[in-house]
C-alpha cells in the first residue's frame, strides 16, 4: 500500500520546493482548491507536472524592487496599467496554468479593469510577468503555453525573454520599455538597496530619471 498526503499537509521551508509528477489538469484544479489563495506558495504546472514552491524572504524582497521599479517607469511614461500580482493564470487548451511573483497589464489594462476571475480563452495574458529566482523548466513551459509575451527573471541578475513561438528568446532590451537599460538599472537598484534599504534605493533611482 502506498500512503498519500494531502498537499495542503505538506510543509515546505523557505526556498524549497517539490516536483509531483503525473498530475492530471482535473488533478491540479483540485490541488489549487485544496491549497487556496492565502499562501505563501507559488505553483507552475506543464506537461502534466505540478512544481510547488515557498520563497525565501530575499526573493520577496527582489520581487517587490523590481516590480516598483516598472511602475516608477509607467509613471514616468503616463501609461496606465494593472498589477495583478501572484494571480493563477491557467492556459486556455488546460495544459498549463502559472502564478508569477507580479505580473503587469499595459497594453492590455483595460481588458482587467474590475475582474476578480481572469479566463484566458476570453481574456489575454500579462504584458510583462516577473519571477524572481531560480526558474524551472517546468515554470518556463508553463508561461509559453499561457503565452505572456514578456517575461523578466530575477536570479543574481536580470534575464529578459520574449516569446517567440513556442519558445522564449533571452534579449538585451525589454519590449516595454524600449531604449532604456533595464538590466543595468535593475542590477543598480538591488545592489544599492542591500546597502541603503528599498526606499532609499527607489527614490535614488527615480531621481536619476
Amino acid at each position: 500500500m502506498v500512503a498519500t498526503i494531502a498537499i495542503h499537509k505538506i510543509c515546505l521551508e523557505p526556498g524549497s520546493r517539490i516536483i509531483i509528477p503525473d498530475i492530471s489538469w482535473h488533478k491540479f484544479e483540485s490541488i489549487l482548491q485544496e491549497l487556496g489563495e492565502s499562501r505563501n506558495s507559488r505553483i507552475a504546472y506543464s506537461q502534466n507536472t505540478l512544481e510547488i514552491m515557498v520563497p525565501l524572504p530575499d526573493h520577496e524582497r527582489s520581487k517587490i524592487l523590481i516590480s516598483d521599479i516598472v511602475k516608477i517607469l509607467l509613471r514616468r511614461q503616463s501609461c496606465d496599467w494593472e498589477s495583478l500580482g501572484s494571480t493563477t493564470f491557467r492556459g486556455e487548451l488546460k495544459t498549463a496554468g502559472v502564478e508569477p511573483d507580479d505580473c503587469f497589464y499595459i497594453a492590455n489594462y483595460e481588458a482587467v479593469i474590475g475582474k476578480s476571475r481572469l479566463n484566458l480563452a476570453v481574456d489575454p495574458p500579462p504584458d510583462l510577468a516577473i519571477e524572481s529566482d531560480y526558474t524551472s523548466k517546468t515554470r518556463l513551459d508553463a508561461y509559453i503555453a499561457v503565452k505572456v509575451p514578456e517575461l523578466w527573471i530575477y536570479d543574481r541578475g536580470l534575464k529578459i525573454y520574449v516569446i517567440d513561438g513556442e519558445d522564449y528568446l533571452v534579449v538585451e532590451n525589454s519590449p516595454t520599455f524600449p531604449g532604456l537599460p533595464i538590466k543595468v538599472m535593475v542590477d543598480r537598484v538591488i545592489q544599492q538597496a542591500q546597502q541603503v534599504g528599498s526606499s532609499r534605493a527607489l527614490r535614488a533611482f527615480e531621481e536619476t530619471l
